[in-house]
């Protein structure tokens, strides 16, 4: 049985208190459940409550149509707990707001641990310039569904 590329990724993974991640994670099937302006709404709250509850420190976020990418500083949690709380909280706010999809989230996600000489400002530029290069806008400040600390 061939496994989903996320689940491979889940055999070598180490959550480092303190470390700085880049995260991406896709809806199911890349369908675009967060195109609708209150969904996407829903999955930034649940992204704020993960700060709120002191599992990590949100440097910067996006949430396209189809995947959300998150750079952050992991605190007292685990990537694998962080992300499973995310996505069950969330799943269950965009099911209770109507979306009928189900799953919500593909299995699995990919993470990146920055290297201490990666330039962090630059990953946050990256993940901003997210809807630019996937043509939904032509500035970051017409998107409404992103934040970054240094803003």
């Amino acid at each position: 049985m061939i496994k989903a590329h996320g689940n491979r990724l889940r055999h070598a993974r180490c959550s480092v208190p303190g470390r700085l991640y880049m995260l991406t994670t896709v809806t199911h099937q890349r369908r675009p459940l967060l195109r609708n302006f209150r969904h996407a709404r829903l999955v930034i709250h649940h992204l704020r409550e993960a700060e709120q509850r002191q599992h990590c420190r949100s440097l910067a976020w996006v949430v396209m149509p189809d995947h959300v990418h998150w750079l952050l500083e992991l605190k007292d949690t685990t990537l694998g707990t962080l992300m499973q709380r995310f996505k069950c909280q969330s799943s269950h706010a965009l099911r209770k707001a109507g979306v009928g999809a189900s799953p919500i989230w593909q299995a699995g996600y990919y993470d990146h641990a920055l290297r201490r000489d990666e330039d962090v400002v630059k990953m946050a530029r990256y993940i901003i310039a997210n809807p630019i290069r996937a043509g939904l806008v032509t500035k970051a400040g017409d998107y409404p569904h992103w934040d970054a600390v240094w803003v």
